[in-house]
């Protein structure tokens, strides 16, 4: 083949790939413009990206919330230990209730705990109840169990939804994918031609609709590890909380 005949047949495919691009949608040629291209989504497609984007919100709006209240607890937490600490060691049984019940440390897991404990002590002492102190300490004790784990149940609320978009947000947005390469193949039926021009509105349907799941998943992954590590801390801080507290009261009852 001859250099003028090489020539020849790349100036032809050149313009044909020139007249292919300028036939074609302006996402084809490179201009992504995302409101034009969801313009031209089909009804499933745009359906899924809605799914996507309420598991995206509901997920970084639950990541917020929960970060915000750990982030009060810890600090309430830090503030309370002492004061509660000081006021038992003083055998002043009424106030360490009444601080662990105080509005300033609503999001303390730790007064929560606290104060199931002390209340159920104070009821059994109060009560004047016969019981010996094996009992008393194994009622305390329960009491402090159920505390922590509705505490720990609550600390938990909302963390759960975001290990279920991580592990479902892939699948949704490959279903759009699916939907988007059936409709690539719709247009090559559509327009018998195997072009550029048929099947660049349905590939990007599925690029997109992949991308949009990656992108909602992977941020709920991290916020889920994130928070499950915190979690973990919280329950070993209130299970240490219970066994002091019952030390404590095993020590007032000897």
């Amino acid at each position: 083949m001859n250099v003028a005949k090489a020539r020849h047949i790349v100036r032809i495919a050149c313009a044909g790939f020139w007249m292919t691009a300028m036939a074609t949608p302006a996402f084809a040629q490179g201009d992504l413009d995302l409101i034009d291209m969801f313009q031209t989504m089909g009804a499933t497609a745009i359906a899924v990206a809605v799914v996507l984007f309420i598991m995206s919100f509901w997920s970084i709006g639950v990541a917020i919330e929960r970060i915000y209240t750990y982030n009060k607890a810890r600090q309430q937490s830090k503030l309370f230990a002492p004061q509660v600490a000081k006021h038992l060691k003083d055998g002043r049984l009424k106030e360490a209730i009444a601080i662990s019940g105080s509005k300033d440390f609503r999001y303390s897991h730790l007064a929560k705990v606290v104060m199931a404990g002390l209340q159920e002590y104070q009821f059994q002492h109060e009560s004047g109840a016969t019981l010996n102190r094996e009992d008393v300490l194994d009622t305390v004790r329960r009491s402090i169990q159920r505390a922590s784990a509705l505490t720990a149940s609550d600390l938990k609320k909302g963390v759960p939804s975001l290990a279920t978009i991580g592990s479902t947000a892939p699948f949704v947005g490959l279903l759009g994918t699916v939907v988007g390469v059936i409709n690539a193949f719709t247009g090559i039926a559509t327009t018998a031609s195997a072009g550029i021009g048929a099947v660049s509105q349905g590939i990007s349907e599925a690029l997109v609709e992949t991308a949009l799941g990656l992108f909602v998943a992977i941020p709920a992954v991290w916020f889920y590890n994130y928070l499950t590590s915190r979690l973990e801390y919280f329950n070993v801080e209130m299970d240490n909380s219970s066994s002091e507290l019952v030390d404590y009261f095993i020590r007032k009852t000897a």
